[in-house]
């Protein structure tokens, strides 16, 4: 007679594999089935394994107690197999082979087992019986052939490693040295912490460090070996004092696979028993939690849900948390329901009136088909009647228990009041489960912003902020995320970069998501589930499907290619998927989306972190946008004030290099211009208004085009000079004082250059001649932008053939490195080194001795005009 029952399904990716094991080894457990856990968990593995792995199909797993032992079943949709006739020899392949053990494994380790065909499911189960215990026999497994034994390596290595209070490595035996190739003395003395690969969510689970500090602890962790690999490990730790009182930790670690070598069964009454040792009634909710009870939360739920299923001869249960408002309840634990069902769905708290449509009375449903909706969790479950208690402390609701069967009329208030009693007693261990849960998730999620806000305010580029948003919420928040940015209220929703945590899925997710239309951009805050994505690779993947087996009639060659990858993005969006709106400044900006792999949800908590995360990624978004827009309109601006190209000048070779101090600019203080005045005459200037930036680019604008037009009006250099003089006055609080070298150059048709100069407080001018002297060519005079009456004079200046005028700005002459600076004398030693150089040559040479004078970068506008006449050629 069947007593219980608990069914899973898995999906057909590699990690169904261990789900199933996990699955069926903490069913038996549940039921005190430790003497057969082993051969049922390793049936199990390898009949999942060949539905999910060799055939590609996902696999339900069905576990039935009965008096004598455990039926449990595997199906898999891949039916096309050969029938195995009864009486007939059937070829169960070597023992050794990667695939095809499962059978002879049955053969083997099972009491009874079977295949069952149908049109659409291939089913192989197996019986294992509860072992007669004979006397001094705690657990006994059959007796098996050699050959058919588990195969392992020569020998069993068992890691020993103690760990002193303060976490440190203290010893290390000679497995644990074979198993991760460090010797003892590399070791000891580092913390456990810089070799561990801890399986950790940033401020939930129990950390190494915690671990460590309980009496006994048992699991899974990962040991970064000296290869650089992670090693996947069972350990069994036990908490020790030595004779003086000093605390350690004794660790002992075997590879993940061997874990039965470590795992300590759970160990539960072999019969229900009312009553204690000295008749007293015991709690049967003490008998439900064993001793000890979990110390994590998930831990403490799962074996909750089992208990309360077992107690009350389910065929599954659930456990549903309460968020912080009361109005809804949180999937956190469940046994005997679609994988679907688990962990992170939410249900409205008030699922219908009265008072049976509410999570906060107790409630018994015979039959829920006469009822649809009544517990949203259990659509489509097959689950006919349940019974649902509330959690509550101190009158507060924060949580539900509930214990569903197939069969109508199963429970009634009798049930109920043994539920709610059980939950009574669980729920303050519970609440206080969750508190401490959430209290070390919040100092994580602190944690998590400060660092968040720290990167994202740490760049000013578009295209960055774009990329850290992503990286910051995959895999932390999300297993993938997608960023749609907008640029203007008119403007559609852009999908600007996409991530998941697999980068071979980046791409049919970007290909997938670039055919559907964007979510709306809502700037309500907090986060929307959005379907679309999921249903419309559903639909892909079916019509690939479909085609694959030639379902609608096109051509199969050209699609099955396809399939894997579609099938693929299919269940890498299956899951759900929400929009956060990206607000800044009162505008919507964009959208981040956050998504999960099919069956899986999204905890409150997490949502909750990826909204304040929203916010200061759309902030740091908005001012990487609006910097950008500054730039490139500052530099828009200040290339206006540049002049044009340089003209060709007959008889004169002209070369100019400009260099603006500060980060984005173009144009600063410094500025220079070479124009044509009338025929035969060209003005050249070259200037400095005090100050750097924009102000000062402002004066430079207003000196550069002043100087033209009164050039071009024919005035002399020094009306020129006193024009611009009162031009720079008139601008009062806004003005700023100038230095300035204007001049006017006629070439010579003897092939030299005549030129009238004016000096107005500007680094005087150096000629060097073709012999290699340098001498100044012009004489100081009174700066621009400081006093009414100025009175100025042109002084002129021929270059001969082959002579080079050099016209510099402060920022080069004042070049320092520490006490040192160029100068002038520095500079006209550099220039004697130029005879016989092209007027480009010359500029570059001057350009690259200021660079090399000092290490830092410049700190002031540089502005070189060089000029040369070349010598005289023979025709």
């Amino acid at each position: 007679m069947i007593t219980a029952r608990a069914a899973a399904s898995f999906e057909p990716v590699g990690r169904s594999v261990a789900s199933a094991r996990s699955f069926v080894r903490d069913t038996l457990q549940g039921w005190g089935f430790a003497d057969i856990v082993d051969d049922a968990v390793v049936l199990t593995s390898e009949l999942v394994t060949n539905a999910v792995v060799h055939a590609g199909t996902s696999a339900d797993v069905l576990c039935l107690r009965s008096d004598e032992g455990a039926r449990i079943e595997v199906a898999d949709r891949y039916p096309e197999r050969e029938i195995p006739l009864q009486g007939t020899a059937i070829n169960m392949g070597s023992p050794d082979r990667e695939g095809g053990r499962g059978l002879q494994l049955c053969a083997a380790l099972a009491g009874r087992w079977g295949v069952e065909y149908t049109p659409t499911h291939k089913t192989v189960w197996f019986q294992l019986d509860l072992p007669a215990r004979t006397v001094g026999t705690r657990a006994a497994g059959p007796a098996l052939p050699s050959e058919l034994l588990p195969l392992a390596d020569g020998r069993v290595r068992v890691a020993v490693i103690q760990i002193d209070r303060t976490g440190h490595i203290s010893a290390w035996n000679e497995d644990a040295e074979e198993l991760f190739g460090y010797p003892a003395e590399q070791v000891t003395g580092k913390p456990l912490t810089d070799l561990a690969a801890w399986p950790h969510t940033p401020g939930t689970s129990t950390g190494i460090a915690e671990a460590l500090r309980l009496s006994r602890w048992e699991g899974s962790y990962g040991i970064r070996a000296a290869t650089g690999r992670v090693t996947p490990v069972y350990a069994s730790h036990l908490r020790v004092r030595d004779t003086g009182g000093e605390p350690s930790t004794v660790c002992l670690l075997v590879r993940d696979h061997e874990r039965a070598v470590l795992q300590t069964p759970l160990r539960v009454p072999a019969s229900d028993t009312s009553t204690g040792s000295e008749g007293q009634s015991t709690d049967p909710f003490e008998v439900f939690i064993g001793s000890p009870a979990p110390d994590d939360l998930d831990g403490l739920l799962q074996r909750t849900v089992e208990r309360a299923r077992d107690m009350l001869d389910g065929d599954s249960a659930f456990l549903l948390l309460a968020t912080d408002d009361e109005t809804e309840l949180e999937v956190r634990a469940s046994t005997g329901l679609p994988s679907a069902r688990q962990r992170f769905a939410r249900v409205p708290v008030e699922a219908g009136p009265g008072r049976y449509g509410s999570a906060r009375m107790p409630a018994v449903h015979d039959d829920l088909t006469a009822v649809p909706g009544a517990v949203p969790l259990l659509n489509g479950t097959g689950m006919r009647s349940v019974v649902t208690v509330p959690l509550k402390v101190e009158g507060r609701l924060t949580g539900s228990l509930g214990v569903a069967a197939e069969a109508p009329a199963r429970y009634s208030n009798e049930e109920a009041l043994r539920l709610q009693f059980a939950a009574d007693r669980i729920a303050l261990a519970v609440e206080s489960a969750r508190l401490g849960e959430l209290e070390r998730l919040r100092r994580g999620s602190l944690s998590f912003l400060v660092e968040a806000s720290d990167l994202l305010a740490g760049t000013l580029d578009r295209d960055q902020t774009l990329a850290l948003m992503a990286q910051m919420t995959v895999p932390t928040l999300a297993t993938w995320c997608a960023v749609y940015t907008i640029a203007d209220q008119a403007s559609e929703p852009y999908l600007s970069y996409v991530l998941h945590e697999d980068e071979e899925l980046i791409d049919g997710i970007k290909s997938l998501l670039s055919k559907v239309p964007p979510p709306d951009p809502v700037p309500t805050p907090g986060a929307r589930v959005w379907t679309t994505p999921a249903e419309v690779a559903h639909q892909a993947a079916l019509r690939s499907s479909m085609r694959s087996l030639g379902l609608s009639g096109s051509p199969t060659r050209q699609i099955t290619t396809g399939i894997g990858p579609t099938l693929a993005t299919a269940s890498a969006v299956g899951g759900e998927t929400v929009v956060l709106p990206l607000v800044a400044r009162n505008r919507v900006i964009g959208m981040l989306t956050l998504g999960k792999p099919t069956d899986e949800h999204f905890r409150q908590e997490i949502l909750e972190l990826a909204e304040d995360l929203s916010r200061r990624a759309a902030l740091a978004l908005d001012n990487a946008r609006l910097y950008s827009e500054r730039t490139a309109i500052s530099q828009a601006l200040q290339r206006s004030l540049l002049p044009p190209e340089l003209p060709v000048i007959g008889g004169v070779e002209v070369e100019v290099i400009y260099r603006a101090a500060g980060e984005g600019n173009e144009v600063g203080g410094d500025f220079y211009d070479v124009f044509p005045i009338r025929d035969g005459a060209y003005g050249f200037a070259i200037g400095d208004v005090c100050g750097t930036g924009p102000n000062a680019a402002a004066v430079t604008g207003l000196a550069r085009h002043a100087l033209r037009l009164l050039a071009r009006e024919g005035l002399s250099g020094p009306t020129v000079l006193e024009r611009l003089n009162s031009a720079i006055l008139d601008e009062g609080a806004r003005s700023r004082f100038l230095t300035l070298l204007y001049g006017e150059m006629r070439p010579q048709e003897d092939g030299s250059a005549e030129l009238k100069v004016v000096c107005a407080g500007h680094p005087l001018p150096l000629r060097l001649r073709q012999d290699g002297t340098v001498e100044p060519a012009a004489e100081p005079q009174p700066l621009l932008g400081v006093i009414e009456d100025l009175e100025l004079y042109e002084q002129t200046v021929t270059l001969d053939p082959g002579d080079v005028l050099l016209c510099v700005t402060d920022g080069v002459t004042e070049r320092r490195e520490g006490a040192r600076m160029l100068g002038d004398d520095g500079l006209a030693d550099v220039l004697t080194t130029c005879t016989g150089l092209t007027a480009g040559a010359v500029a570059a040479r001057i350009m690259r001795a200021v660079e090399r004078f000092a290490s830092d970068a410049p700190s002031d506008d540089m502005a070189i005009l060089a000029m040369r006449v070349p010598g005289l050629h023979k025709d």
